[in-house]
């Protein structure tokens, strides 16, 4: 996809420009678009219904645009002849949502080519494009299958850092809510309303006056979880475009989340491998001043 720049000629609505200027994309197409591409006066707008003028410029980044986003190359923190874990930078998709997007699939499949290597790589599990962190990929079809399968008696410990805004009471704790599908985000559920239980324990590792440096561990593995829930408890995530505030004075320029531990047991020998990364230096760096 190349960056699109569109002068508006009439009064309209931000999703329904997308629908004209994007008339053959699906619909989960044009949210990725609304949530990560948009720009409108220099603002990066994610809200559906923004009330666009005559006149004013609207530009939808491109690939060229985003690929500036990711930050160095993709370490590979493990590799056997089964699977490999790897530290995804921000700005990569987990994978692709049409062929030519680049994403760790495509990357690592590129990596597999160099080495004259017959091998695939196969997602098991997904970190959303701005997040960054430990992700596991299978190198066939079989590893894949048995991962996906077995995947709460293979994994044993996820967990993630992130920087929130104020600092949540109590401390530590719990978030259980029934998360559903909308429209254009994941809506949450005290109660249960049909949707996926979703299960999120949190604690407070550092605070300052504005910001709170979080660590969370998952029960279970919706789309969206952390984001989702660190909003419930009225702490939303700093640069979260879906979840978080409209007007966001972060000192920090991404989405503040990071998978940084992965404990699972080999799908093959049955070891237990477990995985850690250091928190990002940015993070850190806000409780530092």
């Amino acid at each position: 996809m190349k960056t699109v720049e569109i002068e508006v000629k009439e009064p309209i609505k931000l999703m329904e420009l997308l629908e004209k200027v994007f008339p053959d994309s699906s619909r989960s197409k044009r949210k990725e678009i609304l949530a990560h591409r948009v720009v409108v006066a220099s603002r990066r707008i994610t809200q559906y219904d923004f009330p666009l003028a005559a006149g004013m410029k609207v530009t939808i980044e491109g690939d060229e645009d985003r690929n500036k986003l990711m930050r160095g190359k993709m370490p590979i923190v493990f590799e056997d002849h089964y699977l490999m874990v790897v530290n995804k930078p921000v700005g990569l998709l987990s994978s692709g949502i049409h062929p030519n997007d680049k994403s760790v699939i495509s990357e690592l499949n590129n990596y597999f080519i160099r080495r004259r290597s017959r091998q695939r790589a196969h997602v098991v599990h997904r970190l959303d494009r701005d997040t960054s962190g430990l992700l596991l990929v299978a190198k066939s079809k079989d590893v894949a299958r048995e991962l996906e399968h077995n995947w709460k008696e293979r994994v044993f410990d996820r967990a993630y850092v992130a920087v929130c805004w104020g600092a949540p009471v109590p401390s530590s704790g719990m978030v259980r809510s029934w998360l559903t599908d909308g429209e254009f985000c994941v809506e949450s559920s005290p109660t249960d309303n049909g949707g996926k239980l979703a299960i999120t324990h949190y604690k407070t590792l550092r605070k300052n006056r504005r910001f709170a440096l979080m660590q969370m561990s998952l029960e279970t593995g919706r789309r969206n979880q952390i984001r989702v829930h660190m909003r419930d408890l009225g702490h939303p995530l700093l640069k979260d475009p879906i979840y978080g505030y409209r007007d966001d004075d972060s000192p920090i320029n991404r989405l503040a989340l990071h998978a940084f531990r992965l404990c699972f047991y080999h799908p093959v020998t049955g070891k237990e491998m477990r995985f850690e990364t250091e928190i990002p230096n940015e993070f850190l760096a806000i409780f530092d001043k």
